[in-house]
C-alpha cells in the first residue's frame, strides 16, 4: 500500500533505527472501545511508519466530551498496549490543548477569514431545498447566510471559515490525485460550535504540525475531510502530510462499522487473532504465529512488499 516502501524493511523497536522525516500518527475519538474498524486503521497506521522505520505517536481526540463513553480512552490505550502497539513520545490529548486551538483560531479571525453563524441545521437544509440544491456526498452545503452578518436579533451558534473559490488538489498515496472546490462540496465550514467545543477540521490541523506528522494512514471514510484540512494548512502555513486511506470496516447491513452502531469491543485476550482479523481485512492475510514479535516482524515485512 505505501507507494515508495522501503528496500528490505528489517523489524525493529520504536526506538531504534527511526527516519527522522516519516511520522505517522493513530489518534481515536474515545466515544467507545476499540472495535474491528478502529484496530484495523490503528495497524495500517503502525505498519506503514515501522516499514518506512519513521516514529508512530497517538494522540487522544477528546474533544466532544458530551460524545464520550467514560473510561474509554484508558481502555483504547489497554487494547493498544497489549497487542504490541508500542509508541513514541507522550501521548497528546486535545482536550488540553485549548490555547494551540485559540491561537490559530484568532490568526484567522483577524485575517478576516472566521465568522459567526446563527444557522440551525434545519434551517440550512431548508436554505438548500429552496435553492434547488443537492446535497454533496450526504453533506449539506452551507449555503452563506450569515456571510455577511448574523440576522437581527439572532445570536451566534457557530463560527465558520470563508472557502470563498478555494480550489483544493492533493494526493491519496494509493487512490492518484483528488480535486474538490469547497464552495460546491462543503461551503464556509464550522471551526467552533457557541457552546465551546472546537471543530475537528481545525484540531486535527494544529495537531498535526504540532506533532511534525508527515503521513497520515486513516480509514477512508474521513478523505473527504481532506480537503478541509489542507485548506487550513494553507491558511495557518502549515505543513500538509502524505495520505494514504484504507479502507473501512462494514457491518452486516454494509454500513460503517462504528462504536454509535454497537460494534462490538477487541478483547486484547484474542492476542495475535486480534490482529490477524485486522491483518487479513487489508488484504495482507494472517501470519501463523502465537508470537505478538513475530507477527509485528512479518506484518511489517508484508506491508512494505505491498
Amino acid at each position: 500500500m505505501s507507494a515508495d516502501p522501503p528496500r528490505d524493511p528489517q523489524p525493529h523497536s520504536p526506538a531504534q533505527g527511526r527516519t527522522a522525516s516519516y511520522v505517522g500518527r493513530f489518534a481515536p475519538s474515545p466515544t467507545g472501545p476499540l472495535h474491528a474498524g478502529s484496530l484495523a486503521a490503528a495497524l495500517a497506521s503502525r505498519l506503514d511508519a515501522l516499514a518506512h522505520r519513521g516514529r508512530w505517536l497517538l494522540r487522544i481526540e477528546d474533544l466532544d466530551t458530551p460524545r464520550e463513553a467514560p473510561g474509554a480512552a484508558e481502555a483504547i490505550l489497554h487494547v493498544l498496549s497489549r497487542l504490541g502497539f508500542a509508541h513514541d513520545g507522550e501521548i497528546v490529548w486535545q482536550s488540553r490543548r485549548d490555547a494551540a486551538y485559540r491561537e490559530a483560531f484568532e490568526r484567522l479571525h483577524a485575517s478576516g477569514l472566521v465568522y459567526p453563524c446563527a444557522c440551525t441545521r434545519r434551517e440550512i437544509a431548508d436554505s438548500v431545498v429552496h435553492a434547488g440544491q443537492r446535497q454533496h456526498r450526504g453533506e449539506l452545503v452551507y449555503p452563506g447566510t450569515c456571510r455577511n452578518g448574523l440576522p437581527a436579533g439572532r445570536s451566534a451558534r457557530a463560527w465558520r471559515v470563508r472557502v470563498d473559490d478555494a480550489h483544493i488538489a492533493w494526493c491519496d498515496r494509493s487512490a492518484g490525485r483528488f480535486e474538490e472546490a469547497l464552495a460546491e462540496s462543503v461551503g464556509d465550514f464550522v471551526l467552533r460550535r457557541a457552546d465551546g467545543p472546537w471543530a475537528y477540521q481545525l484540531a486535527v490541523v494544529v495537531d498535526d504540525a504540532f506533532q511534525g506528522v508527515t503521513d497520515v494512514v486513516r480509514g477512508a471514510d474521513l478523505r473527504d475531510s481532506t480537503a478541509r484540512q489542507v485548506y487550513l494548512q494553507r491558511l495557518l502555513r502549515m505543513p500538509t502530510p502524505r495520505y494514504l486511506h484504507v479502507p473501512v470496516v462494514l457491518d452486516a447491513r454494509g454500513e460503517k462499522l462504528s462504536k454509535q452502531t454497537g460494534a462490538a469491543a477487541i478483547d486484547p485476550a484474542r492476542g495475535v487473532a486480534a490482529l490477524n482479523d485486522a491483518l487479513e481485512f487489508l488484504g495482507l492475510g494472517t501470519v501463523a504465529t502465537g508470537s505478538l514479535e513475530r507477527f509485528w516482524t512479518e506484518a511489517t515485512a508484508r506491508w512494505a512488499r505491498s
